[in-house]
């Protein structure tokens, strides 16, 4: 038994390991070469090349997945972990690593309410960030100069947008061309908000006033760039207000919460973005009449006012006779109070002057007493020599002086007769009888009066009785 069990194991043939993996891929892609599978994403990556590598899991099992670049941007919506998903492809094996796996080639979210489910998950997170607070809306201008689209260059949305500003209000638009669908569609999107905000108001290329997102109308599937948070966070944070017109009135994306204006259509969006030219011409015009109306009546009231006044006024010649009769009073009035007044000061300063005459004095005589005092200090030292020198030539000539003074003649017994006025007596013929003289001795004065005739003259002697000298304090008598 054992030994044809051997013979028979012996028959069995043999492979290599390439020659097992490649028949096990045939059959495999042959079995399962279209398979639909509903699964759960997870571990999802993009490679640089664009390939889609990923997991596909449900509470049992996990099955390794791939999606070509290709086949990736053409996706309406954008996979990620945790999205349920239904992917058509074929399995196959990957030798290299004996592990089987899908090449997916068509996704599709399982059904509307994954979708919604994951919809409404995003946009709680995005409101709780504050991204669709009321309070960082930016008001709409009223005429942009310029206006930027980012929506398809070849649809016929943009058609619309210019068809309907060129209606309104002819403007300048900038087109920025995007997908508005498929994988790649939510970064451009994106791209296109942030490269019209950083743009510069003096370049080249003029910076938008107002940016209009648009698309036109189709499934939750196919509006889906517009619910990436990438799209969102691009809107909440632009500088230039933006109007979201994606889809039809009815359609709700999350670009429409985060923008400043919601337009139900991409014609709507264009009447938001710019008034009616030829309302507006209208409008001014009607304005125009209104306030040439109105002043027109103002005018006309005023005039008919200022006529009622004129009439009411007296003439003005008599206004004006008394308006100068009037000045010339208060002239005269004012000529003569400045007189008083200078009359009055004039008083006043002469009091004053009064006053403090004597004071100013008292401090000059002080200054100068002063000065003098400095002085006499500083000259002390210098005219000590002259002073002594002056004193010595001084006392010479008082002495030389006294010698020559009729004082000592008197005392070695003359005497002198003074007259009257002081005069001294010098010839007999002054010595008129009668006559009241002072005799000056040496010791003193004494009253005399001239006695005798004509006759006793021709001596020239005069007698004189000589009295005894009076008490101290009286005066004496010569006869």
């Amino acid at each position: 038994m054992s030994e044809n069990q051997d013979l028979g194991s012996s028959n069995i043939h043999e492979y290599t390991v390439s020659e097992l993996s490649g028949a096990l891929k045939r059959t495999v892609e042959d079995i399962f070469g279209h398979v639909r599978v509903r699964a759960e994403i997870s571990g999802l990556k993009r490679a640089a090349s664009g390939h889609v590598y990923l997991s596909l899991k449900d509470d049992k099992a996990v099955l390794d997945g791939i999606m070509w670049r290709g086949t990736a941007d053409r996706l309406s919506f954008r996979p990620e972990d945790g999205l349920e998903v239904i992917c058509t492809g074929k399995l196959t094996t990957y030798p290299g690593r004996s592990k089987y796996q899908i090449v997916i080639e068509a996704m599709e979210p399982a059904g509307i309410g994954a979708l919604m489910a994951l919809l409404e998950e995003r946009k709680r997170k995005l409101a709780a960030e504050g991204l669709f607070d009321a309070a960082q809306k930016k008001p709409l201008p009223y005429i942009p100069a310029t206006i930027g689209v980012v929506t398809s260059p070849t649809g016929a949305v943009i058609r619309d947008i210019l068809h309907r500003l060129r209606d309104r209000f002819p403007t300048h638009v900038l087109l920025w061309p995007v997908l508005v669908q498929g994988e790649t569609a939510a970064s451009q999107i994106a791209a296109a908000i942030r490269g019209f905000n950083a743009l510069k108001a003096d370049g080249d290329i003029p910076r938008p006033d107002l940016i209009i997102v648009a698309r036109g109308g189709g499934s939750l599937e196919d509006l889906w760039a517009f619910n990436e948070e990438e799209v969102v966070r691009a809107a909440a944070a632009s500088v230039i207000p933006l109007i979201s017109a994606v889809g039809h009135e009815t359609d709700t994306t999350l670009i429409d919460y985060a923008s400043d204006r919601r337009a139900p259509t991409p014609t709507a969006a264009a009447e938001m973005a710019v008034p009616v030219r030829s309302e507006l011409i209208a409008y001014v015009e009607d304005q125009e009449r209104r306030i040439k109306r109105s002043l027109s009546r103002s005018i006309s009231d005023k005039r008919e006012r200022l006529a009622g006044l004129v009439r009411g006024l007296r003439d003005p010649n008599s206004l004006i006779a008394e308006k100068v009769q009037h000045l010339d009073h208060l002239e005269s009035r004012l000529r003569q109070s400045v007189l008083n007044g200078l009359s009055f000061k004039k008083q006043r300063f002469a009091g004053a002057e009064a006053k403090l005459r004597p004071q100013l004095l008292s401090r000059s005589m002080i200054q100068y007493e002063e000065q003098l005092i400095n002085f006499d200090r500083r000259m002390n030292g210098s005219m000590a020599v002259k002073q002594a020198r002056a004193a010595d030539r001084l006392n010479a000539t008082v002495r030389l002086l006294e010698s020559l003074s009729f004082k000592r003649v008197l005392k070695r017994g003359y005497s002198i007769v003074w007259g009257e006025k002081g005069k001294p007596v010098v010839s007999v013929a002054s010595a008129t009888a009668g006559r009241s003289v002072e005799v000056e001795f040496a010791d003193g004065r004494a009253g005399a009066i001239f006695a005798g005739n004509p006759g006793s003259e021709r001596s020239g002697q005069v007698p004189v009785r000589k009295q005894k000298k009076p008490p101290a304090g009286k005066q004496g008598q010569l006869l």
